[in-house]
């Protein structure tokens, strides 16, 4: 069925409520495994079509924040599912105290009952309040940078549609981008700062109530992070500062060669990677999404089918128009067994970026859309990120058909973009664990910390007055993750350093490379991410060889590489 026309009815909160916990009585009241197996089966349709509901609705409101209609619905979804998840907690316990623990586990793996334990921690009636205000701060948040109406050069931007002119190759024009832009957030640093405070007190304020020593370790436990703690994010870091923030520093050096700058540059200038201009797409949205086709066709006869049903189905929405929330993401629509991809085109690197990494999301929801627990389709989140970041290198090969005459600039970009971004991705993390740690923090000493962090992770970064709102630390403003989804951003991080595992094996073997990213995709969301990881011949992020080795190759790779001809 096609996205438009799939039906949206907003479901009676106290039918759905009535019906989960009648549910749980059923199962506690089973007696046999064939009968509390059936329950469960009765509960996958029933989420299945209150997530349907729930994601129609968030979708359609991230389309057009305008739509009045929509924006009452997405009112209702915030303050309904943290009610929800009261009778998804008596589930729960239902399920690690039934008798028939062993048989499910016998069936469908242990992961369901480990994670479960870790989602009881992360609930309780006393916090539903909270999680309503949190979940209308974060909207508030997408809404007001959704608004945004930025003048430049006599027209409006949106914040979206203004990110070609921060790549422009002339100096002049591109530093304006970055003032004007920078501008519309200080005019509207007084909203940020208080919606962020508010966050984050009342994030600490909910890990307390739960019996934890504030946000940190609620936020883990909501992650679901099962297979590794916070000390060993503490070492990734450790490696990324010794390992990898020297090779990006070479990688910006070169850069400001090439420009004719002088050491630092601004972050204006550190936005040009050659004084030609950036690698740009060829030809009009309809003809990215073309080439994508033909990627997917020509790569193996499951994306082909997996690509297709996208397109036929309405499943992209990709056109950056007023009104709609800037960003992009990969989301499943349950009932109609399909993955759904939103995002803003503008004109830069990034729109194929969109037909390879979000739809390597995609892909994945699409190989995995009838496993069981529905749990199971997806995996931890940097998991997720392996199966996109790593679709992003599949597509080299066929990147002439992107980019044409810029086919080198990209091949460049894209893996020296693939390693300049741990460092960032890394300060994002490192930030956030400063902030809820010390969550009584004013504005302005968080500034601090951001700006601080900077030297550490973009010592390539000048921090001069030219773009006060990045120079004087509070860039970190424009960054959905920060406000919305806190502490999810180490795992692009992770998921990268595995990308650029399946990058090196392209390089010498396309068919095992292929081999082992279906091995990896296969498995679903069925195991930790390390155990993804082992099961497919991988190498844990978490080694410090890996990163070291990675690095190693990457970076010879980018210094052998043929720049001649490009300005």
């Amino acid at each position: 069925m096609k996205f438009s026309q799939m039906p949206y009815e907003r479901p009676d909160l106290e039918g759905m409520k009535q019906t989960l916990s009648g549910l749980v009585e059923r199962l506690k009241g089973a007696d046999s495994y064939e009968e509390a197996k059936a329950v469960m089966m009765d509960r996958e349709r029933e989420l299945k079509h209150i997530d349907t509901m729930a994601t129609l609705a968030s979708v359609r409101h991230s389309i057009d924040t305008r739509d009045p209609f929509y924006d009452g619905e997405e009112t209702f979804w915030n303050g309904a599912m943290p009610q929800l998840q009261e009778y998804m907690q008596a589930w729960t316990m239902a399920m690690l105290d039934s008798p028939f623990r062993k048989e499910f586990e016998a069936e469908y793996g242990d992961l369901m009952f480990i994670n479960a334990e870790i989602q009881l921690k992360t609930f309780s009636p006393e916090i539903i309040p909270q999680l309503q205000q949190e979940n209308d701060l974060t909207t508030e948040y997408e809404k007001l940078l959704a608004s945004a109406q930025i003048p430049f050069e006599g027209k409006i931007y949106t914040l979206s549609q203004l990110t070609p002119f921060k790549t422009d190759a002339d100096d002049a024009r591109r530093l304006a981008a970055w003032k004007a832009e920078g501008q519309w957030y200080k005019d509207h640093q007084a909203d940020l700062d208080r919606l962020y405070d508010q966050l984050t007190h009342l994030r600490d304020e909910m890990g307390k109530t739960l019996g934890c020593e504030g946000y940190t370790t609620l936020g883990y436990y909501r992650m679901t992070r099962n297979c590794y703690a916070k000390e060993d994010v503490e070492k990734f870091r450790a490696a990324v500062v010794k390992y990898l923030v020297p090779v990006a520093d070479r990688i910006y050096r070169e850069q400001a060669k090439r420009l004719g700058k002088q050491y630092p540059m601004s972050f204006a200038d550190n936005a040009l990677e050659f004084r030609s201009g950036n690698p740009r797409p060829q030809g009009s949205p309809d003809d990215i999404l073309a080439q994508g086709k033909k990627f997917y066709d020509e790569l193996s006869p499951e994306t082909s089918e997996f690509f297709q049903t996208m397109l036929d189905n309405e499943l992209l929405d990709v056109l950056s128009t007023e009104g709609k929330r800037s960003g992009g993401y990969c989301t499943s629509i349950p009932d109609y067994r399909v993955p759904f991809i939103f995002a803003n085109f503008n004109g830069t690197q990034g729109d194929v970026e969109v037909v390879t990494h979000e739809a390597g999301h995609a892909f994945a929801a699409w190989m995995n859309r009838d496993r069981v627990p529905m749990e199971y389709v997806w995996p931890g989140m940097e998991a997720c990120e392996v199966h996109s970041m790593s679709m992003e290198f599949m597509a080299w090969p066929w990147a002439e058909g992107f980019f044409g005459k810029d086919t080198r600039k990209f091949l460049y970009s894209h893996l020296s973009g693939a390693l300049t971004f741990i460092p960032y991705g890394t300060m994002v993390d490192h930030f956030q664990h400063e902030v809820y740690a010390n969550p009584d923090m004013t504005p302005a000493q968080r500034h601090a910390v951001w700006k601080e962090l900077l030297g550490v992770y973009m010592p390539w970064m000048k921090l001069d007055g030219d773009i006060p709102f990045y120079a004087e630390g509070e860039g970190w403003q424009r960054q959905h993750h920060i406000y919305s989804s806190p502490f999810y951003y180490i795992d692009y991080c992770l998921a990268q350093t595995v990308a650029l595992q399946f990058w090196a094996l392209l390089q010498k073997d396309r068919g095992l490379a292929w081999e082992k990213y279906m091995a990896y995709t296969r498995q679903g969301g069925s195991r930790t991410f390390t155990g993804l990881l082992e099961n497919a011949g991988l190498e844990s992020p978490f080694g410090e060889e890996c990163l070291r080795g990675v690095c190693q190759t990457a970076s010879d790779w980018l210094d052998q590489f043929d720049l001649s001809g490009i300005e």
